[in-house]
């Protein structure tokens, strides 16, 4: 299996764990030690980064006489099964911690510091945001496994699809770009 590091996974209509369903995850990290990604479709109900930002007791900075700054918006997103009170930030590569910071691709940096929600909270910080609690993780060969037996489909990320689309809009997408009609994927698979 190649590297997968910077791929999307989409779950096939199959995919038994239903924490992984219709769920596009990135790949931010794969080796033969195993994988880990961020499921970047599945906002928390009712939790923004203001609130994320409120129980750390960092101070949001305002905009300007009346204007909310735009983190009051920004979801939460449930990033996977793995070390739920974690957060792990996706964003835009203007913005870079020594500390905590790992490449992803030259578009996507994955940060675990408070610096970049400090910075957020500052109204400072990337462009481009995606915050999440938890991780997808697979253990050596794992993830291999649940691509051979047809759990996921493999496709290319950009940025717009990670950062700008609906995470409703997300799955259905990627399906689309990689010339797939859902409506004609099944929920069984097999071996022929």
């Amino acid at each position: 299996m190649d590297h997968l590091t910077g791929k999307l996974l989409v779950a096939m209509p199959s995919m038994p764990d239903p924490r992984f369903a219709h769920s596009v995850v990135l790949l931010c990290k794969h080796s033969s030690h195993g994988a880990m990604g961020i499921i970047v479709n599945k906002p928390l109900p009712d939790l923004t980064l203001k609130s994320l930002l409120d129980n750390l007791d960092l101070p949001v900075e305002q905009s300007g006489a009346g204007a909310e700054n735009p983190v009051e918006s920004v979801p939460i997103h449930f990033g996977g099964p793995v070390e739920t009170s974690r957060g792990f930030v996706l964003h835009s590569p203007d913005f870079y911690s020594a500390e905590g910071s790992l490449q992803v691709l030259d578009s996507v940096t994955l940060s675990t510091s408070i610096e970049v929600l400090s910075a957020l909270a500052q109204g400072q910080g990337p462009e481009d945001v995606l915050i999440a609690l938890g991780y997808a993780g697979w253990g050596p060969g794992q993830l291999e496994d649940e691509l051979q037996v047809g759990g996921w489909l493999i496709a290319d990320t950009a940025p717009h699809l990670l950062f700008r689309l609906e995470s409703a809009a997300k799955w259905l997408s990627v399906l689309k770009n990689l010339g797939i009609d859902p409506r004609h994927l099944s929920g069984v698979t097999g071996h022929a």
